[in-house]
């Protein structure tokens, strides 16, 4: 069972359409969880104040719920990077175009490698980062937090059986939860174990090497832009091939759903995949999954990870709290510590400025782009 430590109410209002749904993000941190170094897990336990076997997964969604909160609206658009390309006929993400003031799920996974390894930082301060990477790793490899169009397609509206709903939506939950038969921890583990064995010795085998071809603690905005722009690529070929006509009003419960399927199940086992080589390298300098070893570049970091490890060992926070259940919406819905249910969810644009408060400090700024109506 789930433990929830404090549930907040407000949530329970909020149609939500978190990036691969709960279901996908504990999906991603249990795959994460298989390919961990000794170290990292001992590392990642502390920093959660979790000892679970499901350390990570009750972790991975409290970015989702922290947004809505008065405290957590300014990471609002941390989540996506809005690709303002073409699609179907050109995919393509630019950093310094689609990055917005505001920032994006690019410029965060840089802030929060940084910050996750910061001695000088509360211990509360350091989980947090360390929640917000579990998050947004799995975030960007969602094709559509990588795309403009229409709001991440949460415009779009389609069916899902009988139902009403829309393109991100359909992404996020309804099929991954119809490949997986629930949304609960037990189904996203089982899915977790499936992934994990077509890594280590079945369909994906032979192509996971090269999944950490652009894994570099170094280099963190050139990594993350380079799962962007993999993950974009895919809403030219998979998700929209047939431009906005061939998707709006349709539905997307047979003939779509079994074209797109396999798409999402590489991008889960990618994210988790990365995810383990991106917590490994931070704590050992290693990713561990290619017989790699640690290198001078890597020494600075580790030496605060262990740093941190030990000041964590005395001053485990509390496990990250989360709902049970986060209900479809679009992403781009108003913010507030208190928020309704709309018809249509994109009062606050998603690519628009947000004050960033201490979490951002002393990043450079990159331009963004304008809102667009």
């Amino acid at each position: 069972m789930r433990s929830i430590a404090v549930i907040i109410p407000a949530l329970c209002l909020v149609p939500s359409a978190y990036a691969w749904g709960e279901l996908g993000h504990e999906t991603i941190a249990y795959v994460a969880q298989n390919f961990l170094s000794a170290a990292t897990v001992t590392w990642a336990q502390k920093i959660l104040g979790d000892t679970s076997t499901s350390y990570l997964a009750n972790a991975a969604t409290w970015a989702d719920s922290y947004r809505y909160t008065t405290a957590g609206t300014f990471s609002q658009p941390y989540h996506f990077i809005d690709a303002l390309d073409s699609p179907p006929s050109a995919c393509n993400v630019n950093y310094d175009r689609d990055c917005g003031t505001g920032g994006c799920v690019v410029r965060a996974i840089q802030n929060y490698t940084s910050r996750v390894t910061e001695t000088s930082l509360s211990s509360v301060q350091v989980q947090e980062a360390l929640q917000f990477i579990i998050h947004f790793l799995g975030d960007i490899h969602q094709p559509l937090h990588d795309e403009n169009l229409d709001y991440g397609g949460n415009d779009i509206d389609v069916l899902y059986g009988s139902a009403s709903t829309n393109l991100h939506a359909a992404w996020d939950t309804n099929m991954p939860e119809a490949y997986a038969g629930g949304y609960s921890l037990a189904n996203a583990q089982t899915w977790a174990n499936t992934l994990t064995t077509d890594i280590k010795t079945g369909t994906y085998k032979s192509q996971a090497a090269s999944w950490l071809e652009n894994v570099d603690i170094n280099s963190v905005i050139d990594s993350a832009m380079a799962w962007a722009t993999e993950a974009n690529a895919y809403v030219c070929t998979v998700v929209i091939p047939g431009g906005v006509s061939s998707v709006q009003n349709k539905d997307l419960s047979t003939t779509y759903y079994k074209g797109v399927i396999p798409t999402i199940q590489l991008q889960y086992a990618r994210a988790g995949y990365r995810l383990a080589a991106w917590l490994n390298l931070i704590v050992t300098g290693s990713t561990g999954l290619d017989g790699s070893t640690p290198t001078s570049s890597h020494k600075t970091t580790t030496t605060k990870a262990k740093k941190l490890a030990a000041k964590t060992a005395s001053v485990s926070p509390s496990p990250p709290s989360k709902p049970k259940k986060h209900h479809v919406d679009r992403r781009d819905a108003a913010v507030s510590p208190t928020p309704t249910p709309k018809k249509k969810h994109h009062v606050v644009r998603r690519n628009a400025a947000t004050a960033s408060p201490t979490p951002t400090a002393g990043l450079k700024e990159k331009k963004g782009h304008a809102k667009h109506a």
